[in-house]
């Protein structure tokens, strides 16, 4: 389908399933932390869902980057409206009836194709979308954030710089799992 050969093609489903196992096992582990603030009391910093987060996927490995941005909004509990690889889309489209078989409630992944300048656009625009992350190409990057200022909304983007999407400590774990949250602080006083 993308025109790699069969062993490329084999080693990106398999880097997708440990992705998806990876995203699965962080999704109860990925916790707040204390701190200690000058004064008496205690500062607990809580993880909470963004809400729903538009995501515009790169045509570099499309399975992967697909499974790579969307999993971790999902294992924090957010919903997620993604736009596919423009090129490659059915590697996405496909992995829907993953989806659809799985115990991921209905609505959580919604994937939307078409021209991807176009729907960066209609995403960053909507007031009922909390954050972008855009990835694949500059203009979609820059578009996400220009468009994005009128309503404030939070953007993850890789100005168009190709991502290896097999490095784990480039795509996988915290690295994108601090922006799949919004941090609530909260203050304890104790003592005197």
């Amino acid at each position: 389908m993308t025109g790699v050969t069969a062993a490329k093609a084999r080693a990106e489903v398999d880097a997708s399933i440990e992705r998806l196992f990876s995203y699965g096992a962080w999704a109860d582990k990925y916790e707040g932390s204390i701190h200690a603030p000058p004064l008496r009391g205690v500062a607990l910093a809580m993880h909470e869902p963004i809400g729903v987060v538009g995501v515009v996927c790169p045509d570099e490995a499309p399975l992967l980057g697909f499974i790579s941005l969307v999993a971790p909004l999902v294992a924090m509990g957010n919903r997620v409206v993604a736009v596919p690889s423009e090129r490659h889309p059915l590697a996405a489209t496909d992995f829907y009836q993953v989806l659809e078989t799985s115990d991921v409630p209905g609505g959580v992944v919604n994937i939307v194709t078409g021209d991807r300048n176009d729907l960066v656009k209609v995403l960053a625009e909507h007031d009922d979308v909390d954050a972008l992350w855009a990835f694949g190409s500059q203009e979609a990057s820059t578009a996400a954030e220009r468009y994005s200022i009128g309503n404030l909304k939070r953007t993850l983007v890789d100005h168009g710089l190709a991502l290896d999407w097999y490095d784990k400590a480039a795509s996988q774990g915290p690295i994108l799992l601090r922006h799949a949250v919004q941090v609530k602080n909260i203050w304890i006083p104790y003592g005197d």
